[in-house]
């Protein structure tokens, strides 16, 4: 419960903000309302990003203290107030040529209007975020040094042939195939989208290898293991890539910036938590499957982004979608350790192979 402490004091503080807001627009009944719906989003917000926890802690576990603290103070701030409140302000500022005042005045006076403007850029929006997260699934993937697959030997074939360049090429070839979905007349720019997304990538991937003495590899996962700057914006990219789709996603239940920010940063603070909490547990350790499951999800993820460029995609399939990926990977890790204690009773399970 230590782990979440912080969590629900954050909360319970914005929940009180959110009743405040209501009440003030629209009483008791407004007051409720706006309880309920943040609570909704927050869960929301959760069941889409439980995946991106379960990379983070993936990553942040091999970090020393300063870049981890870093991640877990600095970041949630970007995370809350920049990808889930910033970062949408910004895509209407481009979409219309407004300033980012005038942009949240219209987010306040007339949401309908900031809405629309929002989604009408899902299609770019989802190019990226969809041609960054496939290059995040295809690099675990195409991991050589992984000893567990968990597909076996079809994951196994896939380590030893695939390479970076590889990963790359399907991501660029994605981002192509993407404009034969876009509306008419957006065809170029959701292009630019999808590369600018591989390109991302790439420069941190770049970045990364920089700032740790050039010790360059195909892996980003394997390069910013120690913590670096690239590695604290490699994750931060991948939160945005995540939190837009909670964004979108929050305008089907309201049109209230306010409470879509305070909800969504409710989730965000439990996603940290849970984060922490992994790397603390060494939960990754003895569920030996679960960053494999992240992964995937993660890759089924960048596949319904690319597909929302044209079809509307429920929100509940997109979030049970990563959850039944994380629940068979706990079910598989749980097999796996009987199977092992089966085979060998008076052995410890070798969590350095893992």
């Amino acid at each position: 419960m230590k782990h979440f402490r912080f969590s629900i004091g954050v909360s319970v503080v914005l929940m009180m903000v959110a009743g405040w807001w209501g009440y003030s627009r629209g009483g008791i009944t407004g007051m409720l309302a706006a309880l309920w719906i943040s609570a909704v989003l927050g869960v929301l917000e959760v069941s889409l990003s439980f995946d991106n926890a379960v990379v983070n802690a993936s990553v942040l576990r091999h970090w020393n203290d300063f870049w981890r603290k870093l991640f877990l103070t600095v970041g949630i701030l970007v995370a809350v107030f920049g990808m889930r409140l910033v970062f949408p302000l910004l895509i209407v500022a481009v979409a219309t040529g407004l300033g980012l005042a005038d942009v949240w005045t219209m987010a306040i006076a007339d949401p309908d209007s900031y809405s629309r403007h929002l989604t009408e850029k899902h299609a770019e929006v989802a190019a990226f975020g969809g041609a960054f997260l496939l290059l995040v699934f295809l690099n675990f993937l195409f991991d050589d040094d992984k000893e567990l697959h968990w597909l076996g030997w079809i994951e196994e074939k896939m380590g030893k042939h695939g390479t970076g360049g590889l990963a790359v090429l399907l991501a660029l070839l994605a981002a192509f195939a993407s404009m034969a979905l876009a509306p008419e007349g957006r065809q170029l720019s959701v292009l630019a989208s999808g590369v600018l997304g591989v390109t991302i990538y790439v420069g941190v991937d770049f970045l990364s290898g920089l700032l740790e003495d050039k010790e360059v590899d195909p892996a980003i996962g394997k390069i910013i293991s120690r913590g670096s700057f690239g590695g604290f914006m490699y994750l931060e990219v991948l939160d945005a890539s995540f939190s837009f789709d909670g964004v979108i996603g929050a305008f089907a239940i309201t049109s209230d910036v306010v409470i879509i920010m305070l909800g969504l940063a409710i989730g965000a603070m439990f996603v940290r938590s849970m984060t922490v909490y992994l790397v603390d547990r060494g939960t990754l350790e003895e569920f030996v499957y679960l960053e494999h499951g992240a992964h995937y999800a993660i890759g089924i993820l960048a596949v319904i982004m690319f597909a929302s460029v044209k079809y509307h995609i429920p929100e509940w399939f997109t979030g049970l979608s990563g959850v039944a990926f994380i629940f068979v990977s706990i079910w598989s890790s749980l097999r796996y350790k009987r199977k092992h204690a089966a085979q060998h009773p008076a052995e410890a399970p070798d969590r350095d192979a893992y």
